[in-house]
């Protein structure tokens, strides 16, 4: 299986093998090295032995260990689930550019990951590094989920090198001891500043705003991805055999105070160019298609809009959130990337994700992730008073 960057799917059980290939490096570029961070539930590693690199080729445990390193233009690592530590339920796999001086990816070659099982391959993602301008990159990850063990394509440029990933991820990276008679380093000397390209919503960090590049948002554009597998059970607990089926939704409000919705259910997908500025660019009736949902907003046009809730609903395939693994990302022209995963188990048919707000003319973006059993429930909540009738598409 061929995964899009943000899809992901479900692995087989028993140990795995991770392979991290490209196929040129630019002159200045010496070595791709990769490494593996073993994270517990809240993104961090337990002890510094959570990070599997070149000075340290195995973790404790015996889970993740490198078994050739940039050989062939390749690292393999091999990987066991079954033997991950208590408490461990996320693989981070990252790669990061030796050079002399700094050198971004864009001038790597073809870079790949691919998963194999009992020597069969099960996942490939092709990470496109045309344009990117970091100097790392997190590959993907291999996470927990219901009890079971999935892969996620991520490809997110990281700016640094391995010190400031490594603390990204709890890593306490020690300094060099220095000479004898070398003078004591500046009070201001720190670590490099992490700063990541991706900023993923929580609970506990739940707003961000973003600002205008050049007078303006340009094109916003909504991706929402979720488990590419196919469902046993539909919604109502009917037997499903074309997959999972989740829609891209939002209610909206303009400034002239206009209120209504865009879905797939019902037809109403929206206008870019005219009122409302929003538009739904396609329904995925499977969910196998890698790439998920998309919705495009006219950021030209931000000023005429007021507010959009984004809100994903279960058509049909699965029976409760928690089975759907929903990711919605945002992108906007010279902003980071801001992803709000869906991690609810409830089985209430509709989700409303984030709530895009005007606030000055910048977009501030907030986290909602709260569960409604359908959309007039929903719109009470938000107060967008809408009347609704049932539909289909």
């Amino acid at each position: 299986m061929q995964l899009a960057k943000g899809a992901n799917t479900a692995l087989p059980t028993g140990p795995l093998q991770v392979k991290v290939l490209w196929s040129s490096l630019g002159a200045a570029i010496e070595d791709v090295d990769v490494s593996a961070f073993l994270l517990a539930a809240d993104g961090r590693v337990t002890g510094d032995a959570g990070m599997v690199f070149y000075g340290q080729p195995a973790s404790v445990d015996g889970a993740v260990k490198i078994d050739s390193l940039s050989q062939n233009a390749s690292t393999v690592l091999s990987v066991d689930p079954a033997r991950l530590a208590p408490g461990i339920v996320r693989i981070a796999f990252t790669a990061t550019l030796t050079a002399k001086g700094v050198r971004p990816f864009s001038d790597v070659g073809q870079l790949r990951l691919v998963v194999q099982s009992a020597g069969a391959q099960v996942v490939e993602f092709v990470l496109d590094t045309a344009t990117a301008g970091e100097a790392a990159m997190i590959l993907g990850e291999i996470y927990e989920r219901g009890g079971a063990w999935k892969f996620r394509a991520v490809g997110q440029g990281f700016n640094g090198g391995l010190q400031p990933l490594a603390e990204h991820y709890g890593i306490t990276v020690a300094a060099p001891e220095p000479a004898p008679t070398a003078p004591p380093p500046p009070a201001a000397s720190k670590p490099p500043t992490v700063n990541l390209s991706k900023i993923s919503l929580t609970k506990a960090s739940p707003t961000i705003s973003l600002q205008k590049k050049n007078g303006t948002l340009g094109e916003i554009t909504v991706n929402l991805n979720w488990n590419q597998g196919e469902a046993k059970k539909g919604f109502f607990g009917t037997t499903k055999k074309n997959g999972v089926d989740l829609d891209l939704c939002c209610l909206y409000e303009l400034a002239d105070g206009t209120r209504f919705a865009v879905q797939a259910l019902g037809g109403n997908f929206g206008h870019f160019a005219t009122a409302p500025y929003i538009e739904l660019a396609g329904d995925d009736r499977t969910g196998a298609v890698s790439g998920g949902e998309w919705m495009r907003i006219n950021g030209g046009e931000w000023a005429k809009i007021r507010r959009i809730m984004i809100f994903a609903m279960i058509y049909e395939g699965v029976p409760n959130w928690s089975a759907t693994d929903g990711l919605v990302t945002l992108f906007a022209p010279g902003n980071p990337d801001v992803e709000v995963r869906m991690e609810g188990t409830s089985s209430e048919r509709l989700c409303a994700v984030a709530l895009l707000e005007n606030v000055g003319g910048d977009l501030r973006i907030t986290r909602e992730n709260r569960y409604f059993k359908g959309a007039q429930e929903m719109d009470g909540h938000y107060g967008f008073n809408l009347s609704w009738t049932a539909g289909r598409k």
